[in-house]
């Protein structure tokens, strides 16, 4: 196959990406077709799928939204993703053009793309980094010229956890970051959760044949991430019940999502 302009040197066509996978889901463009075929299988066992994914960034936007109205002007950004309209720096800087944002992103493509797009953009930066080695992240020269850390940062963990095994320990991962920004910091987070839709464990292993698989978790262990912080209403809920922008989002059965979300502060 032709090589895609925005793609790595090297590659394995076929081999999907959850964040590529992410991206056809969001109605992106960057995506290849063993991606497109995951997403089929996905798709097999929850038809609803790419509505789900479609909530969860809605729900990015009304938390930075939120962090925006709360005074928030720097944001944080891991596994951000492939760049898709709706963007944090978009949402942000559009309600307060001083915000500062750094985006994280493990996958080469995600970050060569935004890295393509923020050029001329002072106030943005693009790290490839693994959400695994918080240390490494919040070390880099480029954050720490970008961010100030003893200052209120709102991080933002939006459907990556699942994607950092038991094994890695992600509730120390949260912890981390969460000693490392200062005080009226904000963590907002989703995570698919196991017992929200049976369907999820099809979903689950659709993913084992990406380059990252994924771990779905119950209710309890995602509220145990926020840790340290106040969550503000309305609490630990599923992403279209968080502060929603019409009341006919939460009618029916909120579960469909399959996502629990939250956003906490930092005392």
């Amino acid at each position: 196959m032709e090589r895609p302009d925005w793609l790595a040197e090297e590659f394995d066509p076929d081999q999907p990406n959850p964040a590529r996978v992410y991206d056809y889901f969001l109605g992106g463009s960057h995506n290849l077709a063993a991606d497109r075929e995951a997403a089929a299988r996905i798709l097999a066992a929850m038809p609803d799928a790419a509505l789900m994914n479609q909530a969860n960034r809605a729900f990015l936007r009304r938390a930075v939204l939120y962090c925006v109205e709360a005074g928030i002007r720097q944001f944080l950004d891991l596994g951000s993703g492939i760049p898709t309209v709706g963007n944090v720096h978009e949402v942000a800087q559009r309600a307060a053009p001083d915000s500062r944002i750094v985006y994280v992103d493990i996958e080469p493509v995600a970050v060569a793309h935004s890295r393509a797009i923020l050029v001329g953009n002072s106030r943005v930066a693009v790290l490839q980094a693994d959400i695994r080695d918080p240390d490494r992240i919040l070390g880099d020269p480029v954050l720490q010229g970008l961010l100030d850390l003893t200052r209120p940062v709102a991080v933002l963990m939006v459907a990556v956890l699942p994607f950092v095994n038991d094994a890695a320990d992600p509730w120390r991962i949260v912890a981390r970051f969460r000693d490392a920004v200062g005080s009226g910091s904000y963590l907002a987070l989703s995570h698919g959760a196991t017992e929200a839709r049976p369907e999820l464990a099809e979903v689950q292993e659709a993913y084992r044949g990406t380059t990252t698989q994924i771990t779905l978790r119950p209710r309890d262990q995602i509220a145990r991430f926020f840790t340290g912080f106040e969550l503000v209403d309305p609490g630990l809920v599923f992403v279209q019940q968080w502060r929603p922008d019409w009341l006919g989002e939460v009618e029916g059965h909120p579960e469909w999502s399959g996502i629990y979300c939250g956003v906490g502060r930092k005392p």
